[in-house]
Parts: structure tokens; sequence; C-alpha cells
């Protein structure tokens, strides 16, 4: 499962940037990579699209596990 955690954030990551230069430079990073106009999109765009969602709804699932595990020692080793 490690794998796919790495892969979820990496894919995350992918979409935060295209998000932010969409929003900063009207420019989609992803449609140009696969050679399409801003706001295109093809099947490969769609499927990139996709997982980026995906990968945003496994990271929301685990992510009260991921609070769970913090420790109040850790917490306040943090503080």
């Amino acid at each position: 499962m490690k794998a796919l955690n790495i892969i979820t954030v990496i894919l995350l990551i992918i979409g935060g940037l295209n998000w932010g230069l969409v929003a900063i430079a009207e420019f989609d990073l992803v449609a140009t990579v696969f050679g399409l106009a801003f706001g295109d999109t093809n099947v490969a765009s769609r499927i990139v699209y996709a997982l980026v969602g995906l990968s945003a709804l496994y990271q929301a699932t685990r992510l009260p596990t991921t609070l769970r595990q913090r420790t109040p020692a850790a917490s306040a080793a943090h503080a």
C-alpha cells in the first residue's frame, strides 16, 4: 500500500500544480502534454484527470487514520 500512497500523492501534486497554472496563467499543463488547446480534452487527458480525482478520494479516506496515528507525545514535540 505504500506504493499506492506515493503514487496518489504524486498525482495530487500534479493536479494541484495544474490547477495553479490554470488559475494564475490560464495554462493547462495536462492538455498541453497531450497536444491539446486550453480546456480541450481527449481520452488520455480525461484518464489523467480521473486518476487525480481518484487519488484525492483515496487520500481523503486515509486522512482520519493519518490524523489518529498522531500521538499526543509526537504532537507535543512539534509544538
